[in-house]
């Protein structure tokens, strides 16, 4: 019995009780459906803004055969206008017939001319393809600006708010018929269009707060460092003087700071405490801030330090020339040893040793022929080096070194023992050259003269000049005038390529041989990029003589690298024309020292321009020149005080030049010269 009881109340809670669940869902269904229908008949008689219009919501339909609503949009074409486009909401502008009626809602239309509903169709069949391409096209151009984007598909309720004048004189205009299958797919669409706007607007502040939020290199150092200024500006203010235990307290302060910083540079080289540090010295800035009340004796005291690191920085950017200058002036150590060392070697050597071969070529004017003067013998290598490496054929490459006296056994001994492959090499000394005198050269005269010893050892008196650079004893020497003598030292010679010693070749140069240079007796790489490479920069022109011959805006050119036309130059007369105005220039009232001023003039409209990338200048005091210029140049030089052999030398320019040095070499390890 007791389970059959069982079984009755199973099959009646299985069976009997989903019927009368499902009998009493089916009642309130038909409730609901009433109920719709009433909402039905209530929306035609929704008012709008104030306007007693009846709207015609399907009155042809009947409630239990309802057709979806039919959205209308204005065309650009469409004559009808709203009553008040103001308030009309273009996120929403189909028909929503839901359990309530929002007030924002958009405008619901319809027609009962099917007729004009079948054109009409056709017209959103046209605008929703059209759509629907820019949308796709749309969705992968992330640039577009937001209204852009609203405008093609939705406006977002809050962009609205922000531009309803503007789309009230346009929403006539703009609108477009647009027909949708369903309208839970268009709020859908709607949803992710308004997603997509939020995104791109919240994309665009954190563009701007990455930007702005830039890490300063070694921020901390910095803030460190400043910290110890704005509390030495503390320590010297009355308030500050008059509380000793902020006094003491700052003092310690400063300390910790500055054995924090020591010898710091980077943030990485910081301990682990300078944080704390940081922090503690701004807590006791702030209460130093607190105790001022005085701005005027704070914005003195600024002041004075500013006027006064001012002082400090002129007075340091003066050593530092003076000490560059110096430094340019110097012999290191061991390019002193070096010749001293070769020179010994030298005369241990028999008398048959001391010849080179190849001498037959010396004077054939068929070859390539450099000439270079110099007194560093380690210079001197290195231009050797460099242009045989790049040279097509070195055995029609001869190499004419002139020296001085005192470093003429160094330079022979240098080549001798390592000779530059099958390229033929000479080494003159000066004092061969019997011609050379003090009659026939004016600027020899001039350099043995007591006012030049004067001008160069006397740099106290009061007339001498400021210029250091003008000071450098490299104007004493012949060596650096020699290259107005060419003709004379090579006689029988037509061209010869003139090289500098602080220069390094970097390609084949025998295409300067085959130049046209239409009758010009100098082939140079002008340098009048820059407005202190003009004529105005080296020339007086304040001295009629050379205001009446020379335009100051003139191109000025460069030594370095040069092809001298020899034939040319004796036709011209090219070292009288050098003569005459060393002369002229007795008094150094045309020209300070040097052999640039006196070149400009002596070949002013005799010079060819060459390619600048014939020869790129400034390595020797020039951090940034161009990198790909460097790469393109044919010589690269080391012009200014910077020289590759100096410890002053520019680091990321050296390595050009110290590749053409051998430092195993015996020589150079005895004289301890390293890279």
């Amino acid at each position: 019995m007791v389970v059959r009881n069982l079984v009755l109340v199973l099959l009646f809670v299985t069976v009997v009780a989903p019927i009368v669940l499902y009998t009493d869902r089916l009642g309130t269904f038909k409730t609901s459906s009433s109920s719709r229908d009433e909402f039905v008949e209530d929306v035609t008689t929704v008012t709008l803004n104030g306007h007693n219009e009846r709207l015609n919501v399907l009155p042809q339909e009947s409630a239990t055969t309802v057709k979806e609503p039919v959205r209308i949009v204005f065309s650009d074409t469409s004559t009808k206008s709203l009553p008040n486009p103001d308030d009309l909401d273009l996120q929403d502008t189909h028909i929503a017939v839901s359990g309530q009626v929002e007030s924002r809602s958009t405008r619901v239309l319809s027609t009962t001319d099917e007729e004009e509903q079948d054109q009409r169709t056709n017209l959103i069949r046209e605008v929703t393809d059209s759509l629907e391409e820019e949308n796709d096209s749309n969705e992968h151009d992330t640039d577009t600006t937001t209204h852009k984007d609203i405008g093609e598909d939705t406006i977002d309720a809050d962009d609205q708010a922000d531009q309803s004048s503007d789309n009230a004189s346009q929403n006539t205009q703009n609108m477009e018929i647009k027909h949708e299958q369903q309208s839970t797919k268009h709020e859908q669409q709607t949803t992710q269009t308004s997603s997509k706007v939020r995104k791109k607007e919240r994309i665009k502040p954190d563009t701007s707060i990455q930007n702005d939020q830039t890490p300063m290199p070694d921020a901390r150092v910095r803030q460190l460092k400043d910290q110890i200024i704005r509390a030495k500006v503390y320590l010297s203010l009355p308030a500050t003087r008059n509380n000793p235990h902020f006094t003491r307290e700052l003092r310690g302060r400063m300390k910790e700071v500055q054995r924090v910083l020591g010898d710091v540079r980077k943030d990485s080289e910081l301990p682990r405490n300078a944080y704390d540090k940081l922090k503690a010295m701004e807590q006791t800035l702030a209460k130093g801030k607190q105790l001022q009340d005085d701005c005027a004796s704070v914005v003195k005291k600024l002041r004075a330090m500013l006027h006064s690191t001012e002082e400090q920085l002129r007075v340091h950017k003066k050593q530092t020339i003076f000490l560059t200058q110096l430094t340019a002036k110097t012999i290191p150590k061991g390019l002193h040893c070096l010749p001293l060392r070769l020179t010994t070697e030298y005369y241990t050597l028999n008398s048959s040793q001391h010849d080179f071969p190849n001498q037959e070529k010396l004077e054939d004017p068929q070859l390539y022929h450099y000439a270079l003067f110099s007194d560093n013998v380690l210079a001197a290598a290195v231009v050797v080096n460099s242009t045989i490496t790049y040279a097509k054929d070195p055995s029609k490459h001869v190499f004419h070194i002139v020296t001085d006296r005192l470093n003429y056994a160094a330079m022979r001994m240098w080549f001798l023992a390592n000779p530059p492959g099958k390229a033929s090499i000479q080494v003159q000394n000066i004092e061969e050259f019997t011609w050379l005198n003090a009659s026939y050269s004016p600027v020899l005269k001039q350099l043995g003269s007591q006012s030049m010893i004067d001008y160069y050892f006397r740099a106290h008196r009061a007339n001498s000049d400021s210029n250091l650079k003008y000071r450098n004893p490299k104007y004493l020497s012949i060596l650096n005038h020699l290259r107005f003598y060419l003709p004379e030292i090579f006689p029988k010679l037509n061209k010869v390529l003139f090289l500098d010693d602080d220069i390094v070749v970097k390609k084949d140069l025998t295409a300067l041989w085959s130049l046209d240079m239409k009758g010009n007796v100098n082939g140079a790489v002008e340098t009048c990029g820059e407005s202190f490479h003009r004529f105005d920069r080296y020339l007086n022109f304040s001295n009629p003589l050379i205001s009446k011959n020379f335009d100051p805006h003139a191109c000025g050119w460069a030594y370095g690298m040069n092809i001298f036309d020899l034939d040319q130059w004796k036709r011209q007369n090219i070292t009288g024309v050098y003569h005459r105005w060393q002369k002229l220039n007795q008094d150094r009232q045309l020209w300070k020292l040097g052999t640039l001023p006196p070149g400009l003039i002596t070949f002013w409209k005799r010079t060819y321009s060459l390619h600048r990338s014939w020869h790129v200048l400034g390595l020797g005091y020039n951090p940034n020149v161009n990198q790909k210029e460097i790469e393109r140049a044919a010589v690269i030089h080391y012009n200014g005080n910077m020289k590759p052999w100096l410890e002053i030398s520019i680091p990321k320019y050296r390595n050009y030049w110290t590749r053409y040095v051998d430092y195993d070499h015996l020589y150079l390890r005895e004289c301890n010269i390293n890279p």
